[in-house]
């Protein structure tokens, strides 16, 4: 299970989401964000999940790889199907067995509340971590925020926090397998039992994962101090961040897609 968490991985690539400028990423996929969000009718859902595919293959990202991201979420994906389904009223009853009542509109809804998470998941990932590097994500996110320099903000040291944090992602979810696999071969049972059982068998795993954490961010802070890292202030950057009209085209398709998502919504599709 462990192993299907991709959040945060960096897949290079030579696709158009990877040659497309990190800041205006960033501006497209809060567009594509706002057109997830706003999507409530079945035509509507149905467009923002067809988009969504689009960028998949745009993005060159084997459909294994977003698939494997979703399997963390089977349950959650699940339990807001059942919710809908079995507790959403409505007027076109389809099943009735003693108090279990479905309507037509709680199926409805349960299937476009999971498009809706799918596309949320897939389009967030391929738009951002899959095909941005923690460098290109990070110069980024500070030249975005960099207005807030003026309020003495420190811009520079929270794009750096936000993508150091984004990039130990994989890596403690591989230092966590690790351990799982150290502590089931000295016959550690994480799986029997009762859940209070199951959740004490965890602290040998927390305390290690703890410790190694502390130690890598205490050895990447003393590598950072080697290289006389000092902030932001008066660094100069190697590759300078440009925009191609490619990249400005594939934005004004994102708002137009959205502001069409927008008049498609009131349209009902039965």
């Amino acid at each position: 299970m462990l192993k299907d968490i991709t959040l945060g991985q960096f897949f290079p690539g030579n696709s158009l989401l990877h040659k497309t400028d990190p800041r205006l990423k960033i501006i497209i996929l809060i567009v594509y964000l706002v057109m997830v969000l706003a999507s409530k009718t079945l035509l509507a859902i149905a467009a923002v999940a067809i988009i969504t595919f689009v960028m998949v293959l745009l993005s060159r990202i084997r459909l294994k790889i977003v698939a494997r991201s979703l399997k963390p979420l089977l349950f959650i994906l699940a339990f807001t199907a059942i919710i809908n389904i079995f507790f959403m009223k409505g007027e076109n009853l389809i099943f009735e067995w003693h108090f279990i009542r479905i309507y037509k509109e709680g199926v409805i809804n349960a299937v476009l509340m999971m498009v809706r998470l799918i596309s949320l998941i897939s389009g967030t990932s391929v738009l951002l971590t899959y095909t941005t590097s923690p460098l290109e994500l990070t110069d980024a996110i500070e030249s975005l925020m960099s207005p807030l320099k003026k309020l003495k903000v420190p811009v520079h040291e929270f794009a750096m926090m936000m993508t150091i944090a984004l990039r130990f992602i994989p890596t403690l979810i591989e230092e966590t397998d690790k351990i799982i696999s150290a502590q089931k071969a000295r016959g550690a049972d994480f799986e029997s039992g009762s859940l209070l059982k199951r959740a004490k068998a965890l602290i040998p795993i927390l305390i290690p994962l703890f410790v190694s954490a502390f130690r890598r961010a205490d050895e990447l802070a003393e590598a950072m101090e080697c290289r006389c890292y000092r902030g932001g202030e008066g660094r100069t950057k190697m590759k300078q961040m440009k925009s191609r009209p490619a990249d400005y085209i594939f934005l004004l398709v994102m708002i137009g897609l959205c502001v069409s998502i927008y008049f498609i919504n009131p349209i009902k599709f039965t």
